[in-house]
């Protein structure tokens, strides 16, 4: 008999979360905790250790997104921890950060209207569970014909570096801010002008080019 797969459920609504618990239980699923806020989420997870999470993309304290932020940062905490996403809408930017995550690996995004058969899905959350990817046709449409983003490459703290450079901040300035040496940020920025593949030139049209293409891009998802 194959081992029971242990699901951390993050739904805001209390009947949908219940009944979806009752689904994951009646194909052998064994829900270790079932929550209605991205904090809890978090919670859950860190305590529990599951080995799936099923998460609503919108749920409280915000309006927006926090069930799908709450799951990006917890595939970057544990690559290996398998995440199922339901949602209403397709959003496109985090939707991209969380098939990234873990090298795409153990995860799913599937709208809940698109949800027809409660074996397939059941056969698609072991099929998450089990290391394997599940997406949308929709979803996988919207990430085919969005612009690509130049700062995608960029680690947090990279962008944190390019926003104050394109704020015409010195070195010196950036460095005061992230509360890190000069020599930090400097290598910070090298890695930055290399991402973007911007060509060796003098380094003042090396900075206004990276401001420019961070200007551009637009912010970035907070």
């Amino acid at each position: 008999m194959p081992p029971v797969t242990r699901v951390v459920l993050a739904e805001d609504e209390v009947l949908l979360r219940e009944g979806l618990a009752g689904l994951l239980a009646r194909f052998d699923f064994e829900v270790v905790a079932a929550v209605g806020t991205a904090p809890q989420l978090r919670d859950a997870v860190r305590a529990h250790e599951p080995d799936l999470v099923v998460t609503d993309i919108r749920m409280p304290p915000g309006p927006h997104d926090d069930g799908l932020r709450a799951a990006v940062d917890l595939r970057a905490e544990r690559p290996l921890l398998a995440v199922m996403v339901l949602s209403q809408h397709v959003q496109a930017e985090y939707a991209a950060a969380l098939l990234a995550s873990g090298d795409g690996r153990g995860v799913g995004y599937l709208l809940k209207d698109r949800i027809a058969e409660v074996a397939e899905f059941a056969g698609q959350l072991r099929t998450v569970a089990g290391g394997g990817t599940v997406v949308d046709p929709d979803v996988v449409r919207r990430l085919l014909h969005r612009p690509r983003d130049p700062l995608a490459a960029l680690s947090a703290r990279e962008r944190e570096v390019l926003t104050l450079l394109a704020e015409g901040h010195s070195n010196a300035a950036i460095a005061a801010r992230l509360h890190v040496t000069e020599a930090a940020v400097g290598k910070h920025i090298g890695n930055v002008l290399a991402k973007l593949g911007l060509p060796p030139s003098d380094d003042t049209n090396r900075r206004v080019l990276a401001a420019l293409t961070y200007l551009r891009a637009g912010p970035s998802p907070r």
